[in-house]
């Protein structure tokens, strides 16, 4: 049974956001979430990175 999914619209700030929270959880929980987020932005961008949006 495949998973139900989901679109959402982010910046690339709130993005960046989301990943510097899920950095804090302990990697073995996180790693394929973010590992999915950071493929599915860069192939949306067109880049070989996602770029960096931090401010401070």
């Amino acid at each position: 049974m495949n998973p139900k999914k989901i679109d959402l619209s982010l910046t690339i700030a709130e993005v960046n956001q989301i990943l510097d929270a899920l950095g804090a959880l302990p990697y073995a929980q996180v790693y394929e979430l973010v590992g999915t987020i950071q493929q599915q932005a860069q192939s949306q961008l067109g880049l070989a990175s996602v770029p960096e949006e931090r401010h401070g």
